[in-house]
C-alpha cells in the first residue's frame, strides 16, 4: 500500500468583473478495491455551495454555485489518498474471452452497449489502416496481448505533445498528424478497441510520474476496455503500459468531453486567462507505534 497526496489547483482570471454559473468539478478520486481515499478537502474562492452528486458513471460530481461578482476564481483540492494498485497484472481472463476475437454474452452487451458504439464513418478507413499495422485479420492472438500491442504501439510510433488548446483529436487526425496529446492518444486507443468489437471507455485522473525533484505530477487520460473474467482494464498509450500505480483514476465516460476537471460559465466581458497546477506526492510510510 502506497499514501500519495494530490494537489489540483485551478485560477481564473478575468478581464473584469463576471458573474458566475454553475462549476461541475471532477476532482475526487475513484474509489474501490485499489483505491480508498483518506482525506478530502475542496474550497474555492469565492465561496461557493457545493452540492455532491454521483453522475451516471457513479463519478463523484461537485456543482459549485456562486452568489458573488468576481475578476478571479480559485478552485484547490487536497485528496490523500491509499493506493493498493501495485500488481496490475495479476487478473485472469475468462476461458471465453482469452483469444481475439470473442463475443460478450448477451446480458454483458447490454450493459456495454454505450461503450461498443462504432466510431464515425469518417474515422473507419483511417482506423482501419492503422489497425492493419498491428493486426491481420485472422491473425491468432490473444486479447490481453492485442490490446498491449496497440497501447504500445501508440507509444513508440506517436509523438506526445502538451497541449493546452480545448477539445479532442478525432481518431482520424491523430493518426494522420500523428502526434497528439494523451487525451488523444486515449480516444485513439479507446476507438481502435471499439472497432475491433471491444467495450472501451475513456478514463480522466492523474498521473503520478513526477520529475526528478519530485515536486509534481499532472492531470492524465488513459482507456479502459472491458475484458471478461478481468473486468474495466486500464492502458495508457501515453507511456505505452497497462495502467497501474502511476494512474490515479477520477472519472470516467463514454466521451473524452463528459469528464474534464473543472467545466462551468460566466456572465461578463470575454477574456479569461487559466493556470493548472498539479503536485503529486508519495507521503512516508507509517511506521508501527506513530500516532
Amino acid at each position: 500500500m502506497r499514501q500519495l497526496e494530490i494537489l489540483h489547483q485551478t485560477t481564473y482570471k478575468f478581464a473584469a468583473p463576471v458573474r458566475l454559473g454553475p462549476h461541475r468539478l471532477l476532482l475526487r478520486p475513484r474509489e474501490g478495491a485499489d483505491l480508498r481515499i483518506e482525506f478530502s478537502q475542496l474550497d474555492t474562492t469565492p465561496k461557493a455551495t457545493l452540492r455532491w452528486l454521483r453522475d451516471e458513471y457513479d463519478n463523484a460530481v461537485a456543482i459549485a454555485t456562486f452568489d458573488s461578482s468576481v475578476t478571479q476564481l480559485e478552485i484547490s483540492s487536497k485528496v490523500v489518498v491509499q493506493q493498493y494498485n501495485v500488481a496490475p497484472l495479476d487478473f485472469l481472463v475468462a476461458e471465453s474471452a482469452v483469444n481475439y476475437p470473442f463475443a460478450y454474452d448477451a446480458d454483458t452487451a447490454l450493459m456495454l452497449y454505450p461503450y461498443l458504439a462504432r466510431p464515425s464513418s469518417r474515422d473507419e478507413a483511417a482506423l482501419a489502416a492503422w489497425l492493419a499495422k498491428w493486426w491481420q485479420r485472422g491473425e491468432a492472438i490473444q486479447t490481453y496481448a492485442l490490446l498491449d500491442r496497440l497501447c504500445t504501439g501508440i507509444n513508440r510510433t506517436l509523438s506526445y505533445q502538451v497541449r493546452e488548446q480545448p477539445g479532442v483529436q478525432s481518431a482520424a487526425e491523430t493518426v494522420q498528424r500523428g502526434v497528439g496529446s494523451c487525451r488523444d492518444f486515449a480516444t485513439l486507443l479507446m476507438e481502435a478497441a471499439r472497432f475491433l468489437g471491444l467495450a472501451a471507455r475513456f478514463v480522466s485522473g492523474y498521473l503520478n510520474s513526477p520529475p526528478a525533484d519530485g515536486s509534481s505530477g499532472s492531470t492524465h487520460a488513459w482507456t479502459e476496455v472491458y475484458i471478461p473474467g478481468a473486468g474495466w482494464k486500464g492502458f495508457d498509450p501515453t507511456i505505452g503500459e497497462v495502467a497501474g500505480s502511476k494512474n490515479i483514476a477520477v472519472a470516467v465516460a463514454r466521451v473524452a468531453d463528459a469528464v474534464s476537471p473543472v467545466t462551468g460559465s460566466y456572465f461578463g466581458p470575454k477574456g479569461a486567462e487559466l493556470a493548472v497546477g498539479v503536485w503529486v506526492k508519495e507521503l512516508p510510510a507509517h511506521r508501527t507505534g506513530d500516532i
